[in-house]
């Protein structure tokens, strides 16, 4: 297939979405839980990525936005951290980043999918905090695994979407 191929939009391919680097990223807007709206459409503002900020302002910043019905883009907070932090908290970032995109996927109807990232998750963020303090720049690791691992079993028994804002949690404790 040659660069001028037509994409499943209709677009071609020479047409794709670039940022100035020239990789490839697609720039319809979103909805509040990241799904891609059509080209034209009014969405929420994007979360940018690549910012790199001191864990406290990531765990503010991350709980604004899950607080706000957006867990998509506290996700993308989330794996700045993971990306940007010590080699020795990527996995805490990284199981951070996993509840959130389980909230998306309970916030969107997917119980399947949202239910399983929310324990691989819980059990992430669990299997890093047995070797590290429970209150990492005061998320409450203990109460942030509770609350997943009681979502997945609320989102796996009534199957429906769930209100991502409602059901957020609170990364420095109190439900």
């Amino acid at each position: 297939m040659g660069s001028t191929d037509s994409t499943s939009t209709g677009r071609t391919a020479a047409a794709r979405d670039r940022d100035t680097e020239g990789r490839a990223r697609n720039a319809r807007p979103r909805d509040g839980l990241g799904r891609p709206l059509p080209y034209g459409a009014e969405g929420v503002p994007r979360q940018p990525e690549g910012v790199v900020r001191r864990p406290e302002e990531s765990v503010a910043e991350a709980q604004r936005l899950l607080d706000g019905g957006r867990p998509f883009h506290a996700h993308e907070v989330f794996e700045d951290a993971w990306k940007s932090g010590p080699e020795r908290e990527r996995e805490l970032w990284r199981g951070l980043a996993q509840l959130a995109v389980g909230l998306t996927h309970a916030a969107r109807g997917n119980a399947t999918g949202g239910a399983r990232l929310l324990r691989r998750g819980a059990g992430a963020v669990e299997e890093w905090a047995a070797g590290a303090e429970d209150r990492p720049h005061g998320i409450d690791l203990p109460g942030v695994i509770a609350w997943a691992r009681e979502l997945a079993g609320a989102v796996e028994r009534g199957g429906g979407p769930v209100d991502a804002g409602a059901r957020a949690p609170r990364l420095r404790g109190t439900f």
